[in-house]
């Protein structure tokens, strides 16, 4: 039979002391907080290019209203985009993918008595390759409809922290 002796060296030798367990944690801690970060930035990006197809996806159903029509529709957003969804054009009206509140809304208007328009959506991230290729029309070129500023650093109404991608016919 072993002595106490020997039993208590080796119940000490068998486990990790309480500071290699903090180190051990604290490690998987930081490995996280950067697998988090970087999942967040990829959220982003996937959400801008969500919203840059809907644009396209809207633009090219305001180009078939137009050939039928030979006029935009007027209006802000939502009441534009129903008339374009009511002739069949557009299946479904996109939604921002963050949902619904002042910075998370397409916006659109109409421009010189319906023969042009202004769309835009708002980006989380300063994409120059996406924000390089948009309109950047200025404020107040709307007739009626949503206010939009094209300006890429000031979001499409004036957000904080948002980048407005705009496109014309």
């Amino acid at each position: 039979m072993k002595s106490i002796k020997q039993m208590s060296t080796l119940k000490k030798k068998a486990g990790f002391t309480l500071i290699e367990l903090l180190v051990v944690i604290a490690i998987i801690g930081i490995l996280a907080s950067v697998v988090l970060a970087s999942l967040n930035s990829a959220r982003k990006k996937s959400r801008d290019a969500r919203r840059v197809s809907d644009i396209k996806e809207v633009q090219l159903a305001l180009e078939l209203y137009f050939d039928k029509n030979t006029t935009y529709p007027a209006g802000a957003f939502d009441a534009a985009i129903a008339l374009v969804k009511t002739d069949g054009f557009l299946p479904t009206v996109p939604d921002d993918p963050l949902g619904t509140g002042a910075a998370n809304v397409y916006r659109y208007c109409q421009l010189t008595s319906g023969t042009s328009y202004h769309l835009g959506a708002n980006l989380e991230e300063n994409n120059t390759s996406i924000l390089s290729g948009d309109r950047d029309l200025p404020t107040g070129t709307c007739s009626g409809g949503d206010t939009i500023e094209g300006v890429d650093a000031d979001g499409c109404a004036d957000e904080a922290s948002r980048y407005c991608y705009d496109v014309t016919p």
